[in-house]
């Protein structure tokens, strides 16, 4: 998936790494946490693997396909088609419904049949009777359910996930992480996961650790 893929930016004057030749591999099907300190790098990589930012160097592989190969459009169109991802911090759009944010990824491909689709996702998630709530009126525990169905809806082969408990309080967390895996079971997605819960990252089958943007040997699932 990625090779030798390397981020560095300028601060001050100075070449700051922020990822130093990172090569994973992530099978179809697989669950793959990975950990570390803040400011390890972890939501840099998991960026840059969705084709959200551009590396210094290196390359991300999905389906194939060299992402970044392709102008921005064309990333955005592959990540459309291939990729689902879940953001701590849920970024909803606040002027759609909870039904009308999770339409958006379909509509946007021209698929068929998006409301139908949101809506069983939606039912699915448990927020049958909140289909035409707005962001600012669920709790943060239902906009994390839209933002699993939103992830969900196009069926992705890949499912991203940043900090998806991190705002979350632990019990709402916990039924957040137990979706998420069921979901992902019952579709057979393909995720990684950055977080700093080892406790959610041991459920995967496998963990990586980050440390000062250099990948470390394996950590035992």
């Amino acid at each position: 998936m990625a090779t030798g893929l390397t981020k560095q930016v300028m601060v001050g004057g100075q070449v700051l790494t922020i990822l130093d030749g990172i090569d994973l591999e992530v099978a179809p099907g697989e669950a793959v946490a990975i950990v570390g300190q803040s400011g390890s790098g972890k939501s840099t990589l998991l960026g840059l693997l969705a084709g959200l930012d551009t590396p210094s160097s290196g390359r991300v592989c999905l389906n194939g396909v060299d992402l970044f190969s392709r102008d921005e459009d064309g990333r955005a169109a592959l990540r459309g088609e291939l990729v689902g991802f879940v953001f701590q911090s849920f970024q909803l759009l606040p002027a759609l419904s909870a039904l009308e944010n999770v339409m958006l990824p379909l509509e946007l491909t021209g698929a068929r049949g998006a409301r139908t689709e949101a809506e069983t996702l939606l039912r699915r998630v448990g927020l049958g009777e909140r289909l035409d709530h707005y962001p600012r009126t669920l709790s943060g525990g239902e906009q994390q359910r839209v933002a699993l169905a939103r992830a969900f809806v196009t069926r992705p082969r890949l499912l991203l996930a940043d900090e998806p408990t991190g705002n979350l309080d632990t019990a709402t967390g916990a039924h957040i992480i137990e979706l998420l895996f069921e979901l992902n079971r019952e579709r057979g997605t393909t995720l990684v996961l950055v977080t700093h819960d080892e406790q959610l990252a041991r459920l995967c089958g496998r963990r990586v650790r980050l440390a000062a943007g250099r990948l470390l040997a394996p950590v035992g699932a």
